[in-house]
């Protein structure tokens, strides 16, 4: 049995989930989330609390059990606290500025990189090297935090480029002197 997908997710106050067939709603004070559920897996509410079920020990329905379970929890969480993600801006010149809704950055191109954030996502900037990518969505916050960073990846020779807060980028020895 998967450990995980055997445990009772408790519901929150002021959060409600509904089952409609393989259709789970997720709603709470930060907004409202579904999720369409693999056919073996079953979900049912009971007590206030989500139980995450699968008839038989195939292989696919152990490992959709699980993940069944983390995805609806991930949602729930989403909906109650929601999701941020850090970015830093390290370089001499490099910088992020708020330019309404969007960011702009400049990265040693010879243009500012202007970027719109997805629908859901927040994107606030603190000092002109710090960005927060926020929303409710784990999946849609990861992705828009990725897609930034891979606009100018730290390089491992000086470490400049837009990386996550608190990530260690492996720096390399440069040319050896005579």
């Amino acid at each position: 049995m998967s450990r995980i997908g055997r445990l009772p997710i408790d519901i929150p106050a002021g959060v409600t989930v509904t089952v409609d067939g393989q259709q789970v709603a997720v709603k709470g004070p930060k907004g409202e989330l579904s999720l369409s559920v693999t056919r073996p897996i079953e979900v049912s509410v009971e007590e206030g609390q989500v139980l995450v079920t699968r008839p038989d020990d195939e292989r696919l329905s152990r490992s959709l059990h699980g993940l069944t379970r983390t995805l609806i929890n991930n949602n729930i969480i989403g909906v109650t606290q929601g999701y941020t993600k850090g970015l830093e801006v390290v370089g001499t010149g490099y910088r992020v500025a708020q330019k309404g809704g969007s960011v702009e950055f400049a990265l040693g191109f010879s243009h500012p990189v202007l970027v719109e954030p997805p629908t859901g996502i927040t994107f606030t900037v603190e000092g002109n090297n710090k960005l927060t990518v926020s929303g409710i969505d784990k999946q849609a916050v990861g992705e828009a935090a990725a897609n930034i960073r891979k606009i100018r990846k730290p390089e491992p020779y000086k470490g400049k480029g837009i990386r996550y807060a608190g990530e260690v980028v492996r720096r390399k020895a440069g040319k050896a002197g005579k």
